[in-house]
């Protein structure tokens, strides 16, 4: 007898092949029966014409710290995923030098917006070795996760201080074989960070920002024979021929995958990955669902009033004072008075003075505004005072849309690039820019908005936004035992009404250690979420099963 059936569903299985009506039988974690009839079930879930998709595998989190002390994920679990890798950008927790605590909190704080008084009480530094954090981490989940060894973390420990330097030889050698040593203890992959806007709290690019070719060989040399592990590249340099040189060099030296952050303005990166793919190598650049963008609001990381005198004078009153008062004529008056005072850097600059840049989330958070949804916008077809939009938006508590790169109008580039052969679907950021962010989201908004709501450009297929979220970022990572709705796979899967799926307002709550803030948006829609067979999440409530674990690399 089956653990667990699922009858009449409308199974979309992960592999991008037509949708098809049937039942899915469960035994032992895996599923083990697919048709049209499935065999008798100690339970069974009545999917009533229902959406069956496999569990979301999310490539790019940052829940390093988090798994320390949320066993569910949130907001992840939220939405679908049921196995997610993180320690990406390089940045993460181990190994540790004794004694380098804070300043691997302080990096990650810096890097990634992760509060870090929650992080040092959250963590228990009970290890040294990547290893040793593996084992510490090696707990029930409601989902599966896998971490990266971080380049960051690595320099941090072989070089202390001289970390921001150039590596010498012997550093090169000792970060090397560390680096084999945790891919042979189970890490999925190794992830460095050449992105020029990761700098510490001092201002300083994050070590291995500027590490040589040869330090990259021979950690990419790392993983020869291992058969398992993955390389993430995040680079702004992904143009530059001789970066590619050398990320080809790794490729061909040992046979593993190489993922990049890719924009659409990129052009080589994305000609290069077609050429590989003709010689056997795999070059997989990852494209998120959004541009790069942010969410300002009164309570968030970056709030557009803090330039203002008036406002500074009152930002720590509680919000609903605030609020009042931000309704109040005479506030206001004063307020459009200042004279603001600017921030030096120029994108912090940008965020707060260019009005025709800011976008109210609208309530459909299709996050693809028209010009006239900006607060200048909006200004110009009332002929009020753009201050004044503005605090009536931060009023209503509605947060305000700002994409780093520029935005052209609509996401049409963007989506383009999720149908290039060689994309794969990443950038979630799950657990980190908390004062900014949400877009752990990102698996709702695909299957809401791109395959069935944009009114602004073509959708997608369901099929094909499945399989970019399933069996698409599982191969990757090596995660070949899921993604895919077949016998013998992962019995991960999502029973979904389709029809009334849809996220819900940003939020932003303190329920980190420490009393610490994130951003947080939850969906309507998942009827159920199942993981290893168990049903983790019924109508979005939490069932208590933790069956997930940690997935280490090398031993599926």
């Amino acid at each position: 007898m089956l653990d667990l059936r699922i009858s009449d569903v409308n199974i979309v299985d992960g592999t991008g092949k037509p949708g098809f009506h049937g039942a899915v039988g469960i035994s032992d974690g895996l599923i083990s029966e697919v048709g049209k009839q499935v065999g008798k079930a100690k339970r069974e879930i009545k999917g009533a014409g229902r959406l069956l998709t496999p569990g979301f595998v999310d490539i790019h989190t940052h829940y390093d710290g988090q798994v320390c002390w949320d066993k569910q994920l949130t907001p992840s679990c939220w939405h679908g995923v049921t196995s997610i890798v993180m320690g990406n950008c390089g940045v993460g927790f181990a190994p540790l030098r004794p004694g380098d605590e804070d300043k691997l909190v302080e990096l990650m704080e810096s890097v990634e917006d992760i509060p870090g008084s929650a992080l040092h009480q959250g963590l228990s530094w009970n290890w040294e070795s990547y290893a040793e954090y593996l084992d510490a981490i090696d707990t029930p989940y409601v989902m599966d996760i896998g971490s990266q060894v971080p380049h960051v973390a690595m320099r941090r420990y072989v070089m202390a201080d001289r970390c921001y330097d150039d590596a010498t030889d012997q550093d090169i050698e000792q970060m090397a074989n560390l680096t084999r040593e945790a891919l042979r203890a189970g890490g999925l992959g190794f992830s460095t960070s050449r992105f020029y806007g990761h700098v510490d709290k001092a201002g300083n690019l994050v070590p291995g920002t500027r590490a040589a070719a040869k330090e990259m060989l021979a950690l990419g040399n790392a993983f020869k024979g291992l058969g398992h592990g993955t390389i993430e590249i995040i680079s702004d340099y992904l143009e530059n021929d001789d970066e590619l040189e050398w990320i080809e060099q790794i490729m061909r030296d040992t046979g593993r995958t190489v993922t990049t952050l890719a924009s659409p303005r990129a052009v080589k990166i994305w000609e290069r990955a077609s050429q590989l793919e003709q010689q056997g190598l795999d070059l997989r650049p990852q494209i998120g669902a959004r541009p790069a963008s942010i969410l300002m609001s009164l309570e968030g990381t970056i709030n557009p009033l803090a330039i203002y005198p008036s406002y500074k004078a009152i930002r720590s009153l509680p919000i609903e004072e605030q609020v009042k008062l931000l309704r109040d004529p005479s506030f206001r008056a004063k307020l459009k008075a200042d004279t603001p005072r600017h921030h030096r850097n120029k994108d912090a600059r940008r965020f707060t003075t260019s009005f025709a840049e800011m976008y109210p989330l609208d309530e459909a958070m299709t996050y693809e505004p028209t010009q006239a949804d900006s607060i200048q916008g909006l200004a110009d077809t009332s002929q009020r005072h753009h201050l004044d939009v503005l605090m009536d938006v931060l009023a209503d508590r509605q947060p305000i849309l700002f994409f780093f790169g520029g935005y052209p109008g609509d996401l049409n580039q963007q989506f383009s690039l999720l149908n290039h052969e060689r994309s794969v679907f990443g950038l979630s950021d799950g657990g980190a820019h908390c004062g900014v962010l949400c877009d752990a989201s990102v698996p709702t908004y695909m299957l809401s908005y791109l395959t069935r709501d944009r009114t602004r450009g073509d959708t997608m297929p369901l099929e094909f936004i499945v399989n970019q979220m399933t069996q698409s970022t599982a191969s990757v990572y090596g995660l070949h035992d899921r993604g895919v709705i077949t016998e013998g796979y992962q019995a991960d899967l999502n029973l979904i009404d389709y029809d009334e799926l849809a996220l819900e307002a940003p939020e932003m709550v303190f329920d980190l250690p420490s009393n610490g803030k994130r951003l947080i948006q939850r969906a309507r829609g998942y009827a159920a979420t199942i993981s290893h067979g168990k049903v983790t999440f019924e109508d979005g409530e939490p069932t208590g099963q933790m069956p997930g674990r940690l997935v280490r690399g090398g031993r599926l």
